[in-house]
């Protein structure tokens, strides 16, 4: 198992970053959040997790070795895979996950794109024990539109663009946003704001 990678972040996509270790770029998928922290040509340290496909080895990326067990633990959960594990993460921190478990919170698990109702509730029955219990200083389970603001600016800083690029892109998706409704998942936002960026040059 690949514990984790350290070396140059040599390039940034919406959802990868490749790191450069020995002369060998690394591809490691990240949540936005993540990618936010990284930029191109400083050195980077991301705790992974390597799963393992018939026909495929990917990467998977973290801020911390926190963020990569739940990532891990989620997977124990029937229908989840790493994408929706790492969805998960996108929205939420590790505590608030923890949180949303601990109290029974639908509501902060069906932000999530990809869980219903349905999926949410069979969720909260097979992760109550496995997670852990939180550490009291959870960020709200579900960001408000001030929260996707930040973070998709963050994220697009962190890919190389200007500010005030980013601040363009973040208006111009705006609408999107609220029309998906409080709590706008931020994978869709960041593509929505890339293709805007990617007109305007």
């Amino acid at each position: 198992m690949i514990a984790f990678v350290t070396g140059p972040v040599a390039s940034l996509a919406p959802a990868t970053a490749v790191v450069e270790i020995g002369g060998v770029g690394m591809a490691v998928q990240c949540t936005p959040t993540t990618l936010s922290t990284l930029r191109v040509g400083q050195r980077a340290r991301l705790h992974t997790s390597l799963v393992v496909r018939e026909d495929s080895l990917t990467l998977y990326g973290f801020a911390d070795d926190d963020e990569r067990q739940v990532f891990e633990l989620l997977q124990t959960a029937s229908g989840v895979g790493p994408r929706l594990a790492q969805a998960m993460l996108a929205v939420h921190t590790p505590d608030a996950l923890r949180t949303a478990v601990a109290s029974a919170d639908e509501k902060a698990l069906t932000a999530v794109p990809g869980i219903g109702r349905k999926g949410a509730q069979k969720l909260l029955l097979e992760l109550k024990d496995r997670l852990g219990a939180p550490a009291g200083s959870a960020r709200p389970a579900a960001p408000g539109a001030a929260g996707w603001r930040d973070q998709l600016h963050a994220a697009l800083v962190g890919l190389g663009y200007a500010a005030r690029e980013a601040d363009d892109a973040v208006t111009a998706v705006a609408p999107q946003a609220e029309a998906a409704g409080g709590e706008p998942p931020i994978g869709p936002l960041l593509k929505a704001a890339l293709q805007t960026l990617n007109r305007a040059r």
